[in-house]
Parts: C-alpha cells; structure tokens; sequence
C-alpha cells in the first residue's frame, strides 16, 4: 500500500488485544484516547478474543523525523501506529496484527466482513499465505464492537453458600438460607456500617493531612519567592502529560547556586507571591535553555511572535518549544505564565516552565510539530506544505472552537484570549489544532449578567471586533468575532487584510477578508446558488469540499463576525455547529466513489 495523499484525515481503528495488567485507564493514556474512541468484543474474552477497537485519526506521513537517543527505563516514547484509509468503497478501515490460527476465513467470519474484500484490500493472491505479525487491514461499513463500557460482562461466579449441619432446620430454611421472620442479622448491619464509617474517617484524616502540609509550605519563608525544579531529566507524567505546574518530586530553589546542571535561577519581579496561587511553574537554567536550543541557531527558529522569537529545542531528552523575550516584556510573560498554569486542555499548547536573566525572560512550551496554521493556508506549497484538506480544515476549526470553548465556559475564572488568529493556532503531527500565545489574555469580570474587561486596545488588525476597536471592551464575544475571521481564512486559505489595488490611485488598498467575504454571501443566498462565495474559494481543494457544508461553516463564520455582538453565538454554540458539520462531512466523505486505492497512514500512540 502507498502513502500518497498527505493531505487526506480519515477515521480509522486499530485491533487491541491488551494485557490483564493494562486497565481501561493505562490503555487511554497509552495511544491518547477519549472513553467514546474505545470499543470492545461484545462477548468479551469467551467469544470475542478480548480484543478491543481504538479509533484514531490517520493521516499520510512521506517521512517519520524522529531524534536518536539512548531510551531509559521508564520513560515515555512516541511510536507510529500503521492505519489506513479507504477511498470511498468503505467507511473505515481498521489495522488488525494476526496471531496464530488467523486465516482469510477466519477474520471474514469474526468481522463480518466477505473474503473477496480483505484480499481485495491487502493484495492477498493466496488466502492460505496468512503468517502471524502479518499486518492485515479490514474494511468496515460500521463501529466494530459496542461502547467499551457496555460491553457483556460474565458475572462473578456466586459465593459458595454456608454448611448447615443443624439437623433441626427444615428443608425450606435449608435451600433459601434466610433467618426465619424473613430479617437480615443484625451483626451483618453493624458490621456494613463500621466498615463505611472507617473509610469516611481515613478519608477525612487524609484530606487533612494533605491540607496542612500544602498550608505549611506555603507559609513556609511566605516572602521568598519560592520555585520548584524537577530532580528527574524528564517532565513527562504517566499520561504522558507534561508535568508542569504540579507538585511531586521537585526540590526548592531560591535563586541561590544548586548541584549538578542546575546553576542560580532568576526569578522576574513580577512572577511573586500570588502570580501563580497553588500551581507553579518548572524554572529552568539559562545554561539548559541555551544548550537545548543549540545557542538560539537560525537552524532552530520557528518563528516570530508579537513579544518574542520562538525557538526548536531539545531540553532533557524531550522536544520543546521556547520563546525568547526581552525582560521589558514581563507584563505579557506574567501574564502567560498565570493563564496557563491554570488551564489544561487538549486543544491548548501545554505550559513546561520558565528560565530568565537580568535581560532575558523564556518561556518553555510543548513542541507542536506542524506549526502554524497560517503556514498551511496561506500558500503553504512556498512554504514546504501540502495543502489541506476539506476534513483536516473542518477538524482543525472544531479543535480551535474547543480551545477557546474552554478558557470562555469551563476555566475557574474565565479569560479572553484577545490575539486569536492562525498564525496562534498552531498544528501538531495529526493536524490536531492547538491555541497558542497567551500573552495577551485577560481576565474577564463578571457584571450581573454581563462580562467585561476594558482595556487598552492590543491585538491584529483584521480580527478586532468593531466594539473593542471603538472602546476598548474585550468580552468573549471578541474572541468569537475573531475566530469568525479564522473560519473565512480557513475556507478561502487568503490572509485577515488582503491587498487590492484601489481605482484611481497607485497604492494598494488594505481590505479586511471578513468585508470581502460578507460581500459574497449577500450574492450566495444558499449552497445550491453560491457562485459568488465559490470564487473566494481556496482553489487548493480543487472542489474537492461538500458544498452545503462549506457554506454552512461561511454562514456561521458571518454570524461570529456580526457587528453586534449580543447577535454573535458564543462558543459552545460554535463547538456544536462545527461538530455537526463535521459529521455531515466525514458522511460525505463516505459515500465518495472512488476506486480500491488505499494509504497507509500513521497515527500517534504512546
């Protein structure tokens, strides 16, 4: 099979056979799965195999980058997981690694699925010709399995009943073994409730515990500024989260010189008491980050933010991204630091920790692989990228939608982003969408019914609301408008300000792309009569793109980028809409004709 569409995302699902050991929790951690992506045999280990079903996103890698280093034990390691995607013959197409006994037959009667299509698929010529390892891909119309949870599960085998030997007890209290008088003994009743009422005490003596030595610590020398530093060369959890503002096996430092690779640590000003309440960030040297990022090399850059360059490194055997900024940019490096250790998010780039010197401030995040998606819309051949697809677009504005949902509804205290746009919503491997840059993200206040933050104007030009422009209001009906400018970007692949050349003079004129793509749905009053809006059209998709959903997302972008913004929708109802079209996408990429090519994709597992 070939890889040869980089641009294709499908919905494939991998066969599982795990371990006694490997609970339902270990296996999410282990390939980055929510509970709904995992189903399982619904006969379970009798009939079924024990094999369980893992949905994943697959996409064409041509190369595997990967970084050669010694493996440790017990660390966390990244491996690419063989799937593949139909061309339209099937809905899925699901990997299968064959075990002993495995035949043609064998997997078409457990799938359901007819001979003449597994060897159709897999270029089998001889269906006897099965060795175990062999990878084998079977074409699905549907889920296999049942949801993990409602599975059949075998009950346990019933408590063998007691011996009676009294020869006085009648043949009826002998075969339903109840007292007579139809009671339950009283010492079966003492003996339940003593038994709940040790637990509730071990449980509130814990939580006390645990209070008092948190109190104790931060009470503890209350006017240093005390930050923590990991013993280990790793920061990856047993998730394979990044073990950032979290408390464990750290050691203190308090800017004075420490052992090993850990030289002074300097710690800004404005990152004192009360900056990062009960989660801190990791400190890291400035010895580390110059010898992670290879002295700052051009060969490292990434890019260039508003407040900083950000930079490619390498820093205790794990990828990481750092931003590089001049210590008069403490306000907005405060500010990210506080924002991000409080929120957590798959849609989110994940907060490492810090270093910084008299002149310098770094900032340590998760390494996004892809990059921003600015690179991948704006004529990304130039750039080195394969344009996007319909799919890929669709899934990556739900992911960004999700982001921002959550920083708006779901945080302890709800914040506006205030700088949403693509070259801040950076891609990783899977084309999995992730917000980035919170140096400008603000607090909002709620007043009755309302929120507010009113501030000074800050932000880029082209994605500010008309009422944050006029007087400084930036609520979350902001970060919406915002994002609108992002779907139209998303489905034209132009940039926020486009150029024109203005009639009757020698200067090109600044054009806002939401004015531009407003204007063409006024002449595009639905999909079946959109010619107006298919000229706006990113001709990278070679109208390869369900019509009715490409101006369904226009129209929602439309309803986000409305000059009043009680007529905007908030988030959530942006995260539904996308959700919905999402589906009705991936249906019709389904029922594509097409021919009997499949692609070998990678997907990501841990």
């Amino acid at each position: 099979m070939n890889c040869t569409d980089t641009s294709r995302l499908c919905t494939s699902f991998l066969a599982f056979k795990p371990n006694q050991n490997e609970t339902f929790s270990i296996i999410q951690s282990m390939f980055d799965l929510l509970p709904s992506d995992i189903t399982a045999d619904s006969t379970g280990e009798e009939d079924g195999g024990g094999y369980i079903y893992l949905r994943k996103n697959c996409s064409c890698l041509t190369t595997t980058p990967h970084h050669s280093r010694e493996a440790r034990a017990g660390a966390v390691v990244s491996v690419q997981l063989l799937c593949g995607c139909s061309s339209g013959l099937w809905n899925y197409l699901m990997s299968y690694v064959t075990v002993s006994g495995d035949s043609v037959q064998s997997l078409s009667s457990r799938f359901g699925v007819s001979m003449d299509r597994i060897e159709g698929v897999n270029g089998i010529s001889n269906p006897d010709n099965v060795t175990t390892g062999d990878l084998i891909y079977i074409p699905l119309d549907s889920v296999p399995g049942v949801p993990y949870e409602a599975r059949k599960i075998n009950p346990p085998a019933p408590s063998p009943s007691p011996v009676l030997t009294n020869s006085n007890i009648s043949a009826a209290d002998q075969v339903n073994h109840t007292p007579k008088g139809g009671h339950v003994p009283y010492i079966w009743i003492v003996g339940g409730l003593t038994v709940v009422l040790a637990l509730l005490v071990m449980c509130i003596l814990v939580c006390i515990c645990l209070r008092s030595s948190s109190c104790s610590s931060s009470d503890e020398d209350g006017n240093e500024h005390n930050f923590q530093i990991l013993r280990k060369s790793s920061f990856f959890c047993g998730s394979s989260r990044y073990n950032c503002c979290r408390s464990g096996d750290f050691r203190q430092a308090n800017g004075e010189e420490t052992q090993s690779n850990h030289q002074a640590v300097a710690i800004p000003k404005a990152l004192g008491d009360g900056v990062f309440e009960i989660e801190k960030p990791m400190v890291f040297t400035y010895e580390e980050i110059l010898a992670a990022t290879d002295g700052f090399s051009d060969s490292n850059l990434l890019g260039h933010g508003n407040y900083g360059s950000v930079y490619f490194g390498l820093l205790r055997e794990q990828e990481v991204a750092v931003k590089r900024m001049t210590a008069t940019k403490t306000k907005e490096f405060a500010a990210e630091m506080k924002v991000l250790c409080k929120v957590h998010h798959s849609n989110l780039v994940e907060l490492i920790g810090y270093a910084a010197t008299s002149d310098e401030l770094f900032v340590v995040y998760e390494y996004v692989q892809k990059g921003m998606l600015k690179n991948h819309l704006h004529d990304p051949q130039s750039k080195g990228n394969t344009p996007l697809s319909w799919i890929m677009r669709n899934q990556i504005a739900l992911d960004a939608a999700r982001g921002l949902e959550y920083i708006h509804e779901h945080t302890k205290t709800h914040y506006v982003h205030r700088d949403i746009k693509t070259s801040n919503i950076l891609l990783d491997e899977a084309f999995r969408a992730k917000i980035s840059d919170f140096g400008l993200a603000k607090l909002v206040e709620k007043t009755g019914e309302n929120e507010i933050s009113v501030t000074k104007v800050v932000g880029t030009y082209g994605y500010l609301a008309p009422e944050y422009l006029s007087d400084g209001r930036a609520t979350s009906k902001s970060d919406v408008y915002a994002f609108g400018v992002v779907l139209f970007e998303i489905i034209s692949g132009r940039e926020a300000v486009i150029r024109t050349e203005a009639v009757g003079t020698k200067n090109p004129e600044r054009r806002p792309l939401a004015s531009i793509m407003l204007a063409a749905l006024k002449n595009s009053p639905d999909s079946m009569n959109m010619s107006s809006l298919k000229e706006f059209v990113d001709p990278n998709m070679m109208d390869l793109y369900p019509h009715d959903c490409l101006f369904k997302i226009a129209m929602l972008a439309k309803q986000c980028v409305d000059d009043d913004p009680i007529l905007r929708p908030n988030m959530k109802q942006v995260v539904i809409s996308l959700s919905q079209i999402l589906l009705s996408s991936i249906e019709w990429e389904a029922t594509l004709a097409g021919n009997s090519q499949v692609f070998s994709g990678l997907v990501q597992g841990r």
